[in-house]
């Protein structure tokens, strides 16, 4: 402090606003402790606790220490808190009693009753502690003297209000204690006190906020209230909390003017509704602006003015916070807001008067912010101010253009006087603008003194905005810049420097689809070009803008116009063309082929039409349209017929073009999205990953999209392609709207036909759609004569009438009157002839030619077929009836016995009957009159039925049953079934059928039935021909006789040679058998007839008296109802002698109650080994080993697991007999054996003590 004993003033504006500290007292002690005091005090932080549980904050305390006086006091009443004195000290060295009590005392009393008397409660005391004093006085007490009579005179219960500073001038350890003990405790009662006295500052503040309702509410007074505070802790350096009170009162602010827009207007607004008379911009060069400041006081300030200080308060408090990017921000922000503010106000502001202001506010922040920031941090933030730049310029434009800068003539005298009064409204530069070369002021100044200035610095601001914003990628600013830049040389009379900016704009906003943009810079452009003379370009915009939706009707028609007029004039160059793009005069809609398919014969004539929608408003006469086609011979051309090529066209023959909504493109937003993918690449060895990546599926549509959008705006580009194939449609007039145009052309060549380029000629003006897309072709064939035949239905039918169907596409050739085609006939497969056959022709369309009467003659060996005449490129389509004589398939012996078997035995691997019917083919040869070859036809016929047959016996007597099924979907009518045997004279086969016909149904089967007699010994096998007359149940009178179906087949080993019968009886004692007991079971085979022819084998034996024959027998009991005990098989020595019996006795087990089936006896032929060593070992041996090797002609129904389940044990190779010859078994055919006992049951009873009874029911 350099003078202390000098009050400062009261007030005090100033950046270095600090606490005030009163200081009473020895005024020189303090003088001598001053420089300490103030450079120890604000080095340590204290920790700031604030209430309404706000974040504490260290902050550094510093002080304005002045001398104490009464008039530094607040008044009831004053809450400002800048000239507030937080705290009072008193400071005395004083270390005799007797002063103490002679001046001390008596003048700290008179302070703290001054205190007290104004409500000061914050002071302090502070005893300095002098030892040089102490030593020139003898007579002093001990210093704590003169401290406790101060304690006791004037702190009372505050004793820490008085301080002792000890040596406060020396540099001793006890001075240093000292002293940090008095600044902990000046700092604490500093920060005490400032905390108490802002805390209750905030709390009148807030009440005063809370009453803004009230009507005489005052914002201007709240602001200085409020600013105070932000003063104060600006004063403490918390910027922060500071710039938050400005927030606030610009929020407000704010919301009252919303509100007035609204309807809601406060009174205190009318204040600042004055109209603007000085526009001179925002200050921001000095901390306060107190011009401004009084005039908020004093409820005169505009809400320019208001607006300009508090964006100045807030730009200094953001310098200090080292954010000056925000500046620009706030100051973007700031002032479009002011603009919209002044017209919801509805102030009075002279015209051009807020662009002069706008212009001086925005160079004036760009300046504060390049005096604090060096080059490299403007450079690289130039996003942040690049927006005042361009505001700047938009407002010199605005100002150019009011003030008459950019018109030819200059400036009026209008416009100089309106320059004069904005001038005068910026009123006298400010100081400390006023030694700048470039300030704000100079250049508004300068650029509206003159045109050239004001070309100079509009030039300048343009080229720095467009400059900057390409430099941060933002090219949709630039442009806009640009574009204005194109309307001042424009007005300039400059259209070669306006084209290029207004280029590329248009660029810019194709590309990105913005459709207003589009048009309005097309118009601009459209002039440029019209007075650069750049006739193509001119032209190709004319047509852009006369099908634009977006201009008004009567400019697209002067556009339109334009066209017209350039085509009716004739050129100086005859041969000279325009080409322009199509889409900008008219748009493909569809295309429809005639015929649908687009394919046609050579010679054949094709349509083309083709919808053309025209962008143009009026009427325009066509002189010509005409699509370029390329044609185009493919390698297998050849092989492409008309059926070929129909199959790989468009059903309906409709191509859809896609359709264009708008003049420009898709934005980018309508892109497709990405489709991304992994990649991987293993190795082929390890599969180990070798690389990997991401690929894009469709690049193919993205890119596509990109270059069209680059093309659009081409200025012609397209060339006109030349070529002998051309369709041409002459004399057109589109009207606007759809238009259906029709093209015709014979086809010469084959081959394949691509429409690629369409140009419509209005005069020498060539609209030039240069690639047809979707791709649109058609094909012209030269098609080989070819004959075709097929069944009318999925399968031919053997035996009946089937109809079918001949097809002659007669291709290139044309047949004649005597062309015939030649069939050679099969042997099993007749063509029927009919009179009434007909023959329709058809065109390659399908459209129906002609009907005429078919011929056609039969011979032995030859069909003949007359064809009619027809044209090259028809279709002769006639159907026939031929007929495939029914013959089943002869069947072997083996194959015959399928249903052989006898009824009751059961299968475990029966082969399953299939339900397929069984084909026949025929080969047919036909001779054509347009080929040399013969042509070879297979016709699969199938046959209705499918026959099976089996033995029936009953004793000796025998039957044959043959069963007939239909596996058609046909119903027939079956008649006169016969079965013969042409080799047997001697038997006899007596039907059992009924005489009547037999009706069978689909998949439904018929049966008959003969029964075999003889007179004498039967033959070992028949021979049987079975024939059954057929006809179709639905069908009326047949035009021919039907053939009967036959089927063949044979029958061996069939008469009866053994009877077989079997009994049970129950145990001794007991009327029937009872479940667990044992049971007898005898069984009884008997030798039906003497040696036959069939007995001479391997196991015949002849004696003395008769021949014998060695037979296995088996009991088998597959449903396991009995339980057979002790061997079950045996093998006996049977005498080839009519009614020769052998019995055998068993016993079994019934394992079940209710009546039980008895168990299956078997017989087979035992036939020794062929082996030396089968003489040394009798039958009893291999009967007692009971392993048997057992015939591969054993029946199938033979069931060895029954066999072994009951004991024993049949096995092709045994490891207790390897290398001993084995004895065979040989199955008896069914027909040889009969089982008498067959379907007889036993009645078994359950036994007594069973808790669970088991019945078995059959």
């Amino acid at each position: 402090m350099d003078a202390p004993e000098e009050p400062l003033p009261p007030v005090i504006y100033t950046m270095e606003n600090k606490p005030i500290v009163t200081c009473a007292g020895d005024q020189n002690l303090f003088t001598s402790i001053y420089p300490t005091l103030s450079q120890q005090l604000p080095r340590e932080p204290m920790e700031w606790r604030r209430s309404y549980g706000r974040a504490p904050k260290m902050i550094h305390l510093e002080s304005n220490f002045v001398q104490f006086k009464e008039e530094l006091l607040p008044k009831e009443g004053n809450k400002a808190l800048l000239t507030f004195p937080f705290l009072h000290i008193y400071w005395t060295e004083c270390c005799d009693t007797e002063v103490y009590k002679a001046t001390v005392k008596d003048d700290l009393t008179k302070w703290q009753n001054v205190l007290k008397a104004h409500s000061s409660v914050d002071w302090l005391i502070v005893v300095v502690e002098n030892d040089a004093k102490k030593k020139n006085k003898t007579n002093i007490l001990p210093r704590t003297s003169i401290v406790d009579k101060i304690r006791n005179d004037f702190c009372n219960k505050q004793s820490d209000r008085c301080v002792v500073l000890s040596d406060p001038l020396k540099d001793s350890s006890r001075t240093q204690e000292s002293w940090n003990a008095f600044l902990t405790k000046l700092r604490t009662s500093l920060l005490m006190s400032f905390t108490k006295n802002l805390g209750r500052f905030e709390d009148d503040m807030r009440t005063l906020r809370e009453k803004r309702t009230e009507p005489g509410w005052s914002f201007c007074d709240y602001f200085m209230v409020q600013e105070e505070l932000a003063f104060v802790f600006e004063m403490l350096q918390q910027f922060e909390d500071a710039l938050v009170q400005y927030d606030e009162l610009d929020a407000l602010f704010s919301q009252y003017v919303v509100n007035f827009g609204a309807g809601d207007g406060a009174n205190w607004l009318t204040f600042f509704c004055q109209p603007v008379k000085s526009w001179d911009g925002l200050v921001l060069r000095k901390p306060i602006d107190m011009e401004k400041r009084e005039l908020i006081q004093r409820q005169e300030a505009t809400v320019l003015d208001l607006r300009s200080y508090l964006f100045s308060r807030q730009c200094t408090l953001l310098l200090f916070l080292q954010r000056p990017w925000e500046v620009a921000q706030r100051a973007l922000e700031l002032l479009h807001s002011c603009v919209q503010e002044l017209k919801l106000l509805e102030v009075s502001v002279p015209p051009g008067a807020l662009d002069c202001w706008v212009f001086l506010s925005c160079l004036e922040v760009l300046q504060r912010i390049e005096g604090c920031c060096d080059r490299a941090q403007i450079d690289s933030n130039i996003a942040h101010t690049v927006g005042l730049w361009s505001y700047a310029t938009e407002k010199l434009k605005s100002l150019g253009y009011l003030c008459g800068l950019v018109s030819e003539k200059g400036p009026n005298s209008e416009d100089l006087n309106r320059i004069v009064d904005l001038l005068a409204g910026l009123g006298a530069e400010r100081p400390e603008t006023a030694n700048t070369a470039q300030s704000p002021y100079k250049k508004l100044k300068e650029a509206l003194s003159s045109v050239e200035a004001f070309e100079k610095h509009y030039l300048d601001l343009s080229h720095a905005a467009i400059e900057m914003h390409t430099s941060i990628g933002r090219t949709r600013s630039a442009r806009l810049v640009g574009k204005d830049l194109a309307e001042f040389y424009m007005r300039k009379k400059s259209p070669q420097k306006a084209e290029i900016y207004l280029q590329g704009a248009l660029k810019n906003y194709l590309a990105e689809g913005w459709a207003l943009p589009i048009t309005h810079t097309r118009k601009q452009l459209a002039e440029c070009q019209k007075h650069l003379g750049q006739t193509e370009n001119y032209l190709q915009t004319s047509s852009l803008l006369a099908s634009d939706h977006h201009v008004t009707e009567e400019e697209r028609k002067h556009f339109c116009q334009e066209i017209l007029s350039f085509a009716s004039r004739q050129t100086d160059s005859p041969g000279h063309k325009i080409v322009l793009p199509l889409h900008c005069f008219a748009q493909l809609r569809d295309l429809h082929f005639t015929p649908s398919n687009a394919v046609v014969h050579v010679g054949g004539v094709l349509s083309v039409d083709i919808t053309m929608c025209s962008q143009m408003p009026v009427p325009v006469h066509v002189e010509q349209i005409a699509i370029n086609v390329h044609f185009s011979i493919e390698k297998n051309n050849y092989r492409k017929t008309a059926e070929w090529l129909t199959k790989h066209k468009t059903s309906n023959g409709i191509i859809n073009f896609p359709t264009e909504t708008s003049p420009c493109p898709a934005s980018q937003n309508n892109l497709p999205a990405l489709e991304l993918y992994e990649m991987f690449e293993r190795s082929p060895s390890d599969n180990s990953l070798n690389t990997t990546g991401i690929i894009c599926k469709n690049a193919h549509m993205l890119l596509r999209r990109q270059e069209s959008c680059a093309s659009l705006e081409t200025p012609s580009g397209v060339a006109l392609e030349g070529g002998a194939h051309v369709l041409k449609c002459n004399d057109v007039t589109l009207e606007p709207g759809a238009n259906r145009l029709m093209f015709r052309t014979q086809a010469k060549e084959p081959g394949t036909y691509t429409l690629r380029q369409l140009c419509v000629s209005v005069g020498p003006v060539r609209f030039v759609l240069p690639h047809l897309y979707p791709l649109v072709q058609y094909d012209v064939y030269s098609q080989e004569p070819q004959l075709r035949v097929e069944p009318l239905a999925d399968s031919l039918l053997a035996g009946i009438p089937q109809k079918v169907k001949f097809t002659v596409t007669t291709g290139h050739y044309t047949v004649k009157n005597g062309d015939s085609l030649q069939l050679s006939n099969a042997e099993a497969m007749l063509i029927l002839c009919h009179a009434e056959n007909r023959a329709v022709i058809y065109s390659n369309t399908r459209e129906k030619a002609s009907d005429v009467l078919l011929r056609v003659q039969s011979s032995d060996k030859v069909t003949s077929i007359s064809l009619p005449a027809a044209p090259a490129y028809h279709m002769i389509e006639f159907e026939l009836e031929v007929l495939s004589l029914p013959s089943a398939p002869v069947t072997g012996g083996e194959s015959s016995m399928l249903g052989m078997t006898e009824p009751h035995r059961k299968h475990k691997d029966t082969q399953k009957a299939g339900h397929c019917m069984a084909t026949t083919d025929h080969k047919v040869s036909i001779d054509c009159p347009w080929s040399i070859y013969s042509t070879v036809i297979a016709l699969t016929f199938s046959l209705p039925f499918r026959t099976t047959h089996s033995l029936l016996s009953a004793g000796t007597r025998k039957y044959i049953q043959v069963c007939v099924q239909n596996l058609s979907e046909l119903d027939f009518q079956l008649s006169d079934g016969n079965l013969v045997d042409p080799g047997s004279a001697d038997l006899q086969l007596v039907p059992l059928n009924a005489k009547s016909p037999q009706h069978t149904h689909s998949k439904q089967s018929v049966f008959f039935v003969w029964e075999l007699k003889w007179a004498r010994e039967p033959p070992p096998s028949l021979h049987c021909q079975f024939s059954v007359g057929f006809a179709p149940a639905s069908e009326g009178q047949l035009s021919i006789p039907l053939k009967p179906y036959t089927y063949e087949f044979q029958v061996e080993n069939f008469f009866t040679l053994y009877n077989v019968r079997a009994e049970i009886l129950p145990p001794s004692g007991t009327e029937h058998c009872r479940t667990g007991s044992l049971c007898s079971l005898e069984v009884s085979i008997t030798r039906l007839s003497g040696l036959l022819e069939v007995d001479k084998d391997e196991a015949l034996s002849e004696s003395d008296e008769y021949f014998s024959t060695k037979l296995m027998y088996e009991v088998v009991d597959n449903s396991s109802n009995w339980a057979v005990c002790g061997k079950s098989s045996g093998v006996i020595s049977m005498p080839v002698v009519a009614q020769a019996t052998h019995r055998v006795h068993m016993e079994v087990m019934p394992l079940f109650a209710g009546y039980l089936p008895l168990p299956d006896v078997r017989l087979f032929k035992y036939l020794p080994h062929h082996s030396a060593h089968s003489s040394q070992l009798d039958a009893d041996s291999w009967i007692e080993n009971d392993s048997l090797s057992v015939d591969k002609h054993v029946d199938d129904q033979l069931d060895s697991s029954s066999i072994k389940s009951r004991g024993s044990v049949h096995s092709a190779s045994s490891s207790e007999h390897k290398g001993l010859p084995m004895p065979r078994l040989q199955a008896l055919p069914p027909g040889q054996v009969f089982n008498s006992s067959m379907g007889m049951q036993v009645l078994v009873i359950p036994s007594k003590d069973d808790h669970v009874l088991e019945v078995s029911v059959t």
